[in-house]
């Protein structure tokens, strides 16, 4: 029965539409607008509610740091900013890592350059022809360069399909983007270098374009020679290095040169301090 009551046309009951002189006010409100703007005004309605008990029961004496260490812009709180929340140590460590990842970054790239290079055929590089060829006469001379011209002559790729084409097109395009990509992380890198190496002690200096053997855009500095400086203190040197040091400087300065002094890099006068003091002199 409810099939057949349902396949008895019946009228459409369409809403009232606003007065002719209303219309002015705009659409006439439903009831499910009236829904929505009663639940958003009930809303609104607790929160102020909520607001006002906080302030009620606020307590006068109440402190905590955010209040001096943020700031309101524009209604909006923002905390101050932190110049000096890291050490250099913990600095140079977080550079280093984006350096790690920006190499790891360069060499992922060349591969997929290596990859795309020996898939593609490169055809519009020609490679240069090294043949030497020999005649004996002018017209033999014609010849060779009539068939060498024929022999270079790329064949036709009319007969190939047109979804060939733009696949090789659209490599050939992200071969270029790679290529570039992979210029602009290298010049990345060595900017990185170049600041983490300035971050390190000692004088330095930038070079003038005059001083430079050959003129470059990237600006060159020079570190001024220091001194190094050895602990040639032997009761702080752990008992390995120190039996290490008495076999060695027992033998001899032969052995000493070939052996301790490129292990730990002393020169041969820090050997004699040490081996006075160790009392081998």
């Amino acid at each position: 029965m409810s099939s057949l009551r349902n396949a008895i046309p019946r009228r459409a009951h369409k809403e009232r539409a606003q007065p002719d002189a209303r219309k002015k006010f705009g659409l006439l409100e439903k009831h499910k607008d009236y829904v929505v703007r009663a639940k958003a005004y009930h809303r609104k309605e607790e929160t102020i509610r909520k607001l006002k008990e906080k302030a009620a029961f606020k307590n006068p004496d109440e402190f905590y740091f955010k209040m001096i260490n943020s700031r309101t812009v524009g209604g909006i709180h923002k905390p101050k900013p932190e110049d000096n929340k890291y050490t250099e140590e913990e600095l140079m460590l977080l550079k280093n890592k984006d350096m790690g990842y920006i190499l790891q970054c360069v060499q992922t790239e060349k591969k997929k350059i290596e990859k795309l290079s020996s898939m593609l055929h490169e055809l519009d590089n020609k490679r240069p022809n090294k043949h030497v060829y020999f005649a004996e006469d002018r017209e033999e001379v014609k010849e060779i360069q009539s068939s060498i011209e024929q022999s270079s002559k790329s064949p036709s790729f009319d007969n190939i399909p047109s979804r060939i084409k733009k696949k090789t097109a659209s490599s050939y395009r992200e071969l270029e983007e790679r290529k570039q990509r992979l210029q602009k992380l290298e010049k990345l890198y060595a900017d990185m270098a170049l600041q983490k190496e300035l971050k390190k002690p000692g004088r330095k200096r930038k070079l003038r374009e005059d001083e430079l053997a050959s003129p470059t855009s990237q600006p060159v500095y020079k570190w001024r020679a220091q001194r190094k400086r050895y602990d040639t203190n032997c009761s702080k040197w752990n008992p390995t290095l120190r039996e290490l040091a008495v076999e060695v400087l027992a033998n001899g300065h032969r052995r000493l040169k070939s052996s301790f002094r490129e292990l730990y890099q002393f020169p041969v006068t820090v050997a004699h301090q040490i081996a006075g003091q160790m009392e081998l002199r």
